[in-house]
């Protein structure tokens, strides 16, 4: 199988060259040249565990890398999950169920994609016998599970920017209180969309990529959004099969990279019913699906800060199919976007998406009726998930993040402080971060110096 950009001016590659070169060189993101139709497998793989649907499903993409290649690597990705069913489905009410993305290393979801990535990424530098610098941009949780991923591993050095003093202290002691020596925490000035736009930059500078050897871990890897498409498959094939065609996956989001990988997987064909985009009060997403206009605003720090997002990168891959597959649309929506900050849809399709937005104000009175209501404690960004959804059909929230990253949002709404032993050892180990501005020359400087 092959991978175009979605702007149309990069030769297509294979999976392996698509995922270590991450951004397109073009600016462009990957897909899939043709989505597979997986509708005749779906009934040989129901019933398959974890890390067995997952290899079946990534050897239909990965068609470069050998079976027995990426067999253990995909095994090895999902040991350090917590719970057996490493993507468990818990039952609130009828028709209404969360799937909990938060049992791997970092406690986020992100570990369900990064944790592969990191064994692609070390897979690369065995074969081919060289070293990778890995660059990515967080809004808090991809930074810890990329960091988690590539932990120690020979041949790598990863630098992860993020908004100083915007995202939970317990996410920024993930990601610089590990100790290892080929981590850099990278804090810059600004919001998230500034970090982003600054690793663009940098991405853009094909002599400075080619000679660090420079590859993208943040959702623009394709790799990132096939991974994450697994947990909607195996959730889905385990309902009763009366729900799954009705089903509505509610999905916290700002990045649109996790809603994204859902929606791939029905264009592969299976039946979802559709989805709902759960935004913070950061709601260029939910404004887009309400509205038809796709529109930066200032961003407002939350309590749900991996969401504080104006500029969601994977909107780019969705817009590619909204238009036809045409590249030459996208390239001009997007310049249009990138000059002017806005562009408008007069007939936008909602294409199956349903959208809700939820302010800081409201995010303490959802934990708390969550809590009341099905005795379940549910973390910031979940709890956006949760806002204005009616009985009629069955559900399924994404359960985004554990909540003892953010103790003091649910001590404050229902008097609970959840804990988490991984998270309680880094209390006591220095943070060490690097401050630079988030600017292509101080951060290309930073990575010359510390590159591998």
């Amino acid at each position: 199988m092959k991978f175009i950009s979605t702007r149309g001016q990069t030769p297509p590659l294979g999976f392996r060259d698509a995922v270590a070169t991450g951004l397109a060189p073009d600016g462009g993101l990957f897909l899939p040249e043709t989505l597979p139709d997986l509708s005749g497998r779906l009934a040989g793989w129901a019933g398959l565990g974890y890390a067995d649907l997952c290899f079946e499903f990534m050897r239909v993409f990965a068609t470069d890398l050998p079976a027995a290649t990426l067999r253990p690597l995909v095994d090895q990705s999902y040991r350090g999950f917590e719970d057996p069913a490493i993507a468990p489905l818990r039952p609130l009410a009828p028709g209404l169920q969360v799937l909990e993305l938060f049992h791997g290393p970092t406690l986020a979801f992100k570990d369900f994609a990064l944790q592969l990535l990191g064994q692609l990424y070390g897979q690369q530098c065995r074969d081919r016998g060289e070293t990778i610098n890995v660059l990515g941009a967080t809004s808090g949780d991809t930074g810890a599970a990329a960091i988690h991923g590539l932990l120690g591993r020979p041949g790598t050095a990863i630098f992860i920017l993020y908004p100083d003093g915007r995202v939970s202290p317990l996410q920024e002691r993930q990601m610089a209180c590990t100790g290892a020596d080929n981590v850099y925490a990278l804090a810059v000035e600004g919001t998230f969309d500034d970090a982003q736009a600054a690793l663009k930059e940098v991405f853009g500078d094909q002599a400075f990529r080619t000679a660090h050897r420079l590859s993208a871990v943040n959702s623009i890897n394709l790799a990132r959004v096939l991974a994450q498409c697994v947990y909607y498959l195996y959730a889905w094939l385990r309902l009763p099969a009366a729900e799954r065609a009705d089903v509505e996956f509610v999905v916290p989001t700002g990045n649109f990279g996790n809603v994204l990988a859902g929606w791939l997987l029905q264009q592969m064909g299976v039946p979802i019913g559709g989805f709902r985009i759960a935004t913070n009060q950061n709601d260029i997403l939910y404004r887009l699906f309400t509205t038809g206009e796709y529109r930066v605003a200032d961003v407002k720090p939350s309590l749900a800060p991996s969401m504080d997002i104006q500029v969601a990168s994977n909107f780019e891959r969705f817009l590619y199919y909204r238009v036809g597959r045409d590249p030459a649309r996208v390239r001009a929506v997007m310049e249009q976007f990138r000059a002017t900050g806005a562009c408008r849809f007069s007939d936008w399709d909602h294409a199956g998406f349903t959208a809700s937005r939820c302010d800081d104000a409201e995010i303490p009175g959802i934990i708390r009726r969550v809590h009341r209501d099905y005795g379940y404690v549910t973390d910031p960004h979940t709890a956006c998930a949760f806002k204005d959804l009616t009985p009629g059909r069955s559900r399924v929230v994404l359960a985004t993040a554990s909540p003892a990253k953010f103790p003091e949002t649910i001590r404050a709404a229902i008097g609970i402080e959840p804990t988490h032993p991984a998270l309680e050892a880094l209390k006591s180990r220095p943070v060490v971060k690097h401050r630079l501005r988030a600017a292509k020359g101080p951060i290309q400087d930073f990575i010359a110096a510390h590159a591998v």
